[in-house]
């Protein structure tokens, strides 16, 4: 028994099939299903099984399916601690769905910048969900909206950037009194169950606001784009910055708009506390630095003591 038959069971069952974990071990099903009978016949038990081109693990499968997720990140682990930050090992990042196209890449050319040979599996999902992941050992970091409830205590969270809401509107209603808009016009509302979405929610109660709700829906580019068509207005964290492409306008709310703060989540007592430190002190220079590119979230100013700058993706220092 090694880990490389591990990780091929683990890749057969998230996968569903021998050919997707093939395609994400970058082996050949013949491979993958070699590695899985040799791991059948070490531990004596079937551990999976065929139906049509899936696979689904046996009740042996599901019985020693958490285990072998933690002995791989323990062995990963291990590993990291062992090079003791010559040569950082898989860093293993959460990062909520919205910011995988803006927020995550400037991030990333920092890290391998410093890093060259970092190697990183990112895993995308909901903030609550990654942050759960963080707090079991499963995600070493992650990029996700300011927790509402207690961050475990082996865990620290801390802002790197903030969106106050705007309303969305098509161009031609360019120049609308934002409340007026939210009131009159055809509402598509952001999923209340994420937290942009309640915050949203919140702001039309306390100015006593009832739009004329058309639809629900989670997915801030998925928004933008029904309001590109004319289906109407929506309130959202501001990223214009994905917006250029879109005929909508951006119009500020009156007052000091609500904010959401996008962050990073990571557990200080892991192998990979000192990358994650490294990544927040860039993410501080990065965002206060694209001010020409984002003009409209405001940044957080206070670099953390120690970090040091690094480019931003606009070649500002």
């Amino acid at each position: 028994m090694d880990i490389k038959t591990m990780q091929s069971f683990v890749a057969v069952v998230e996968g569903g099939s021998f050919a997707e974990a093939a395609r994400r071990l970058d082996l050949t099903p013949a491979a993958i299903a070699a590695r899985i009978k040799a791991l059948e016949t070490d531990l004596g038990v079937e551990l999976v099984k065929r139906s049509g081109r899936s696979v689904r693990p046996t009740e042996s499968g599901m019985r020693i399916l958490e285990g072998a997720r933690a002995v791989i990140r323990n062995i990963r682990d291990l590993r990291a601690m062992a090079l003791d930050g010559k040569q950082p090992g898989e860093l293993r990042l959460g990062c909520f769905v919205s910011a995988l196209t803006n927020v995550l890449p400037p991030i990333l050319k920092a890290l391998y910048a410093r890093h060259p040979d970092a190697s990183v599996f990112v895993t995308p999902g909901g903030s609550v969900d990654l942050c759960g992941k963080v707090g079991n050992g499963e995600l070493d970091a992650a990029i996700v909206v300011e927790p509402q409830f207690a961050v475990p205590k082996n865990c620290v969270w801390e802002a790197f950037m903030e969106e106050p809401l705007v309303v969305v509107a098509p161009a031609h209603l360019a120049g609308g009194d934002a409340h007026e808009l939210l009131a009159t016009q055809p509402f598509i509302r952001y999923d209340r169950n994420i937290y942009g979405g309640q915050l949203a929610d919140r702001y039309l109660r306390d100015h006593q606001i009832f739009p004329r709700q058309r639809l629900e829906i989670d997915g801030l580019l998925a928004i933008v784009s029904l309001v590109h068509e004319g289906l109407g207005v929506s309130l959202l964290p501001d990223w214009s910055s994905m917006w250029k492409s879109l005929n909508v306008v951006r119009i500020p709310l009156p007052g000091r708009a609500p904010l959401r703060r996008n962050g990073l989540l990571w557990n200080r007592q892991g192998p990979h506390a000192k990358m994650a430190e490294t990544i927040i002190c860039d993410a501080h220079t990065i965002f206060r630095n694209m001010q020409g590119s984002l003009p409209s979230p405001r940044y957080r100013r206070d670099t953390p003591a120690g970090c040091s700058a690094v480019s931003s993706p606009s070649g500002e220092k």
